[in-house]
């Protein structure tokens, strides 16, 4: 059986999501959000391969091969399976999204359909979801066109014009003319399923390809950035406002390491470089809807203290606990639910509390510009980042057993103080202005005195510190330091060569709690890439790119981390850090508009 792997592609409607691998099996896929219970877990439980519970498959009998892309500028995804004898069939896969009655209609639905392409294959559909995180089949009934599964706590439909009697007992079939698949809510469809089908997707295609057409592009790597820019924008939960790190749980950083976390919540760290890297395209709704997130976070904090993470609900309680029964990812446990950094203090917070929501008072084009009632609420993000600033926490890498000063986070409580006398001076508050500069000036001071080190001539982890850590290029991207600064440039020449594999480059080169980095991390690869073209060395920084994009899997996707021997993805999928790094390299490379045209 072939192994499970990342050559995945991500369906969604920014309410539910789904991944589905190059042989049209579903593999992931959770509700009744996000970060909810997976119904299709087979991704999780696949030591010897994908198996068939946990899954929604289109089995191709005598199977050759595949191919499979996205519609381009959507996220409506076509898988073409042939057999050995020349046959072929077509499956297409989407989640409905599209605007109904002035507001956005995003069910809890799955559509697939499935066409012959040439000859008379035949297939079997398999359709297991399980529940209780794979504890329980769920009961299945059956009515005239349709199959319910009810488990305990909710019930989903299959509406298919596909032979019930054949897909609930998985015989095998001529697939003889068009069929679809409509599986999720236990509602009946106001039309005939082929109908139904076909509108869903007609209109979700339209609504894709209407919110691809309004992006502000670059010249180059348009396709990639376009593919990027809607894999970010189905990492969105729209109800809320939140934005997940990433679709999955447990997916190994390297083989065999248990750096196994559960991604499916909204990281503020994350969701800033999200917004930022789509306010980049002009995409402002996603901030809109994010900053409706963030301001109930603000709110709710106790004495000023904001975690570092939240469920997608606003829940501050996350508690992490092992699925013993699930494999893991091809063997490689555990499989966890839930992440115990929400008990972290990770004070690089409440700089990405400031710095994605400062973009809002500056900008005239949206309908609610924020003002001097948003700023009072951000200082009490501002006051927090002043009063810890100089204080050991875990870290942005999130490190369980140590605590240090770290320069990363201590940037950020610059940037938080830094922007608030900026958007102070914009809302005409020169006293507030004038104090949040002096304060971003003490902790500037600050860092250049602490964390710069003579003996590896670089800006280090933290105070005091000798390792290096590829967080602090960050330095430039929000404005901390002059690129062309030698200091900068050395610390740009120091992490290359202690940190870099060619074109991919570690988080740190410190041992953390289990053992030494073995694979790449994305965004770091991409903040070198993004330093190097600061600093002038564009040409170089143009290689690397290309170099990571050649990486990504069949479908334009990342994952968190790359293997610097292999080229294989790792880590949770698709991670949003790793796409907004696609973004951001393409914007700061790309030649301009009109040096073509």
């Amino acid at each position: 059986m072939e192994a499970a792997s990342l050559k995945l592609g991500l369906i969604g409607n920014c309410a539910v999501s789904a991944l589905v691998d190059d042989r049209a099996r579903v593999v992931w896929a959770c509700v009744p959000r996000f970060d909810g219970d997976p119904m299709f877990n087979a991704l999780i439980d696949s030591p010897e391969g994908v198996g068939l519970d946990g899954t929604f498959q289109v089995v191709l009998e005598d199977f050759s091969h595949s191919e499979q892309s996205y519609d381009h500028g959507t996220a409506v995804l076509r898988t073409r399976l042939y057999d050995t004898h020349g046959d072929a069939i077509e499956v297409t896969d989407f989640m409905p999204r599209f605007f109904l009655h002035d507001r956005p209609f995003r069910p809890m639905m799955l559509v697939r359909r499935i066409r012959p392409l040439q000859g008379r294959p035949r297939i079997r559909v398999i359709l297991r979801p399980v529940m209780q995180w794979g504890t329980e089949k769920p009961e299945r009934t059956r009515g005239s066109n349709h199959m319910r599964f009810v488990g305990p706590r909710f019930t989903v439909r299959l509406t298919t014009n596909a032979p019930l009697t054949f897909v609930s007992n998985e015989t095998a079939f001529a697939l003889d003319m068009p069929m679809s698949f409509v599986f999720g809510p236990d509602e009946t469809l106001d039309r005939g399923v082929e109908d139904a089908a076909r509108l869903l997707e007609e209109r979700t295609i339209h609504y894709w390809r209407d919110w691809t057409r309004r992006l502000a592009i670059p010249l180059e790597y348009q396709e990639a950035v376009i593919r990027a820019a809607i894999t970010l924008k189905m990492c969105l939960y729209e109800e809320t406002g939140a934005i997940v790190a990433a679709m999955t749980t447990s997916i190994p950083e390297a083989p065999g390491t248990q750096r196994n976390w559960d991604y499916r919540y909204c990281w503020l760290r994350d969701a800033f470089f999200v917004v930022r890297a789509l306010n980049s395209l002009s995409e402002t709704g996603t901030m809109e809807d994010y900053l409706r997130w963030l301001r109930n976070v603000v709110a709710q904090s106790k004495d000023g203290h904001v975690q570092p993470l939240y469920g997608i609900g606003l829940e501050d309680q996350l508690v992490e606990r092992i699925m013993p029964h699930l494999r893991g990812y091809r063997g490689m446990g555990p499989v966890r639910a839930g992440n115990q950094a929400y008990e972290h203090f990770q004070h690089d917070v409440y700089g990405n509390i400031v710095l994605g929501s400062a973009q809002a008072f500056f900008d005239h084009r949206l309908h609610q510009r924020a003002g001097v009632d948003e700023f009072a609420l951000l200082e009490r993000a501002g006051e927090r980042a002043f009063a810890i600033h100089d204080q050991p926490d875990a870290g942005m890498w999130e490190l369980r057993t140590r605590s240090r000063v770290h320069t990363s986070s201590v940037l950020m409580n610059w940037a938080a103080c830094d922007r608030l006398a900026k958007i102070a001076q914009e809302l005409a508050l020169p006293d507030r202005a004038l104090i949040w500069r002096e304060r971003a000036d003490l902790i500037k001071r600050k860092i250049l005195d602490n964390a710069w080190s003579e003996h590896r001539q670089a800006f280090v982890e933290s105070f005091g510190g000798k390792d290096l850590d590829a967080s602090v290029l960050l330095m430039a991207e929000v404005g901390f330091i002059d690129p062309k600064d030698p200091r900068f440039v050395s610390t740009v020449e120091a992490l290359e060569a202690s940190l870099c594999d060619g074109p991919y480059m570690r988080r740190y080169e410190a041992p953390d709690d289990f053992g030494r980095p073995e694979t790449s991390f994305n965004i770091c690869a991409f903040w070198r890439i993004d330093a190097l073209a600061r600093i002038g060395r564009t040409e170089q920084a143009r290689e690397l790119f290309e170099a990571l994009l050649a990486s990504r899997n069949h479908l334009g996707l990342l994952s968190e981390d790359t293997h610097p021997e292999t080229g294989e993805l790792w880590g949770n999928f698709p991670q949003t850090y790793s796409m907004v790094g696609i973004i951001n390299g393409a914007m700061r490379l790309s030649k301009a508009w009109d040096t073509q045209i």
